[in-house]
């Protein structure tokens, strides 16, 4: 009897886990209005998970369209798409293959693994260790709890000074199934403490600066992709009145709420939510830079995937009032990034670079005052999309820390 309960349990459990068999991600590459016109009519018709760009609104002719279309729907999405003589390509043939083959490093190393994507658990035991076997460099503040009542913590990287000194924030996943980012704020907070003292960037940094350091922001959303659907893009909080849950925390914030690029539907993957900073995660975090707004003089949030270096304004077209200045430093660390392995980003304001999207957090920092507010998205450009092998986890680390160096380097050589 207690054999067949145990069995029946790990049934219910596999029941639970999102199964992505014999899906596809297509690109569509739209160059006319009824090409947009088809695509939007598709996903009224049928549930498509949007890649890039987050939604339906958001496709426009001249940019690519990565959708994932489930197996189910396969037939008819090919049927419509090619009688529009729209130009497709599948990018990736079987999600679940795909979604298989990202775990490469295989069992479960004695240290934590800055190559392989951590659970939040491994996350939350390295931050404890990494606070507490640097404490001279490295403090730990919970600036709050998410929908589900886990930690926010935010590590504090800096050589100890009696008097205040500026800072950075950084944060990473924002977007649960966007792991390669959770991955790089673990890379760079080892890479800051075990290089000060040899390199000469981090050390000048560490010495004059602190770096606010937020590992995981959406992490309820994070555990949720770990354990039961790896596609999984939101918040867990419930939406009264519905089914759905969650709310996209990048379409969150007071910097156009709601006005362009964002859905009042809590079922869609670009929910705004009921009010700016209606979810916990996104109130935390506002309210811990608010507090920190006379010190905190960069704002670097990110994201995967599309290797594009990113600055206000995402919903608006109108340029930011130091647009001149956050451009030459997006390209210069996009140039300092290439210059180790090759990898191209575009850089440029969100809105005519990639898409409008009102509510993301760069924009709300750059309007609370923050000057250098950046978005990075990491690679790659469709390949892989959001399962990016671990194999590509050193590499993709390696040369972001180029980037964020090199805007590290101007902030603080500029401070205002």
């Amino acid at each position: 009897m207690k054999v067949l309960l145990i069995f029946g349990l790990v049934a219910v459990a596999l029941a639970d886990v999102t199964r992505f068999e014999g899906d596809k991600v297509l690109r569509l590459k739209p160059v006319l209005n009824e090409h947009v016109k088809v695509i939007r009519e598709l996903a009224n018709s049928v549930q498509l998970d949007f890649w890039t760009p987050e939604s339906a609104e958001q496709v426009t002719v001249g940019f690519s369209v990565d959708i994932r279309v489930p197996a189910m729907y396969l037939d008819m999405a090919f049927t419509v798409l090619q009688q529009s003589g729209m130009e497709l390509e599948v990018f990736i043939d079987d999600v679940q293959e795909a979604v298989d083959r990202q775990i490469e490093n295989k069992g479960s190393p004695r240290a934590h693994s800055y190559t392989k994507y951590n659970t939040w658990s491994d996350i939350e035991s390295w931050m404890n260790s990494m606070a507490t076997s640097n404490s001279d460099m490295i403090s730990k503040e919970v600036i709050g709890n998410t929908y589900e009542g886990r930690p926010m913590v935010v590590l504090k990287i800096g050589k100890k000074s009696d008097s205040t000194k500026p800072a950075i924030f950084m944060d990473c996943g924002f977007h649960a199934r966007e792991w390669i980012s959770h991955a790089f704020c673990q890379w760079f907070v080892n890479e800051a403490v075990t290089t000060y003292g040899s390199d000469s960037q981090i050390t000048s940094l560490l010495d004059k600066m602190d770096v606010f350091v937020l590992p995981v922001f959406n992490v309820d959303g994070y555990v949720f992709s770990h354990t039961s659907n790896r596609m999984w893009r939101k918040t867990r909080s419930r939406n009264a009145g519905t089914s759905c849950l969650g709310t996209d925390p990048n379409r969150n914030f007071n910097a156009g709420w709601c006005t362009i690029g964002a859905s009042t539907n809590p079922c869609s993957e670009t929910y705004c939510g009921t009010a700016p900073e209606s979810e916990i995660e996104s109130k935390n975090l506002a309210d811990f830079i608010r507090k920190n707004k006379s010190i905190i003089k960069a704002y670097i949030t990110i994201h995967s995937y599309s290797q594009l270096l990113l600055f206000p304004y995402s919903y608006t077209y109108d340029l930011a009032a130091d647009h001149d200045e956050l451009l030459e430093v997006a390209k210069g660390a996009s140039s300092a990034l290439r210059s180790l392995y090759g990898t191209v980003y575009t850089s440029g304001p969100g809105a005519p670079t990639i898409y409008p999207a009102a509510g993301g957090s760069d924009d709300w920092a750059y309007d609370l005052g923050v000057k250098y507010s950046y978005t990075l998205e990491l690679r790659d450009e469709g390949q892989y999309g959001f399962l990016l092998p671990e194999s590509q986890i050193k590499p993709t680390c390696e040369e972001t820390m180029l980037a964020i160096k090199y805007i590290a380097t101007h902030v603080q050589q500029n401070l205002y």
